[in-house]
């Protein structure tokens, strides 16, 4: 059983540090790249709503090769609690 996508995005930021979506996206594609909300849109709307909720901080904007804004988050004080009280501990190593 997989977490719900919100939180294993809140849960790889806790265990690989600051990210964006191209990262997370990378980090999840086995266990999440078969569904339909898997796309760049969705997951910078999980990021945003993670920081507009206190879980995440915009720590570094930038562009890359394509001219395209990148958007790097890290976790909050909030964001780590939240991981420590309703993440099981068998999820919380990295891949």
């Amino acid at each position: 059983m997989l977490l719900p996508t919100r939180m294993a995005v809140l849960n790889y930021i806790y265990l690989y540090g600051e990210s964006n979506v191209v990262q997370v996206m990378a980090g999840l594609k086995s266990d999440y790249g078969h569904e339909k909300q898997f796309n760049p849109k969705m997951y910078l709307e999980h990021l945003m709503a993670l920081e507009a909720n206190g879980l995440l901080t915009l720590s570094k904007y930038e562009l890359n090769d394509q001219n395209e804004l990148l958007l790097s988050y890290i976790i909050t004080d909030d964001g780590k609690a939240a991981v420590d009280t309703y993440i099981p501990s068998s999820y919380k190593h990295k891949h």
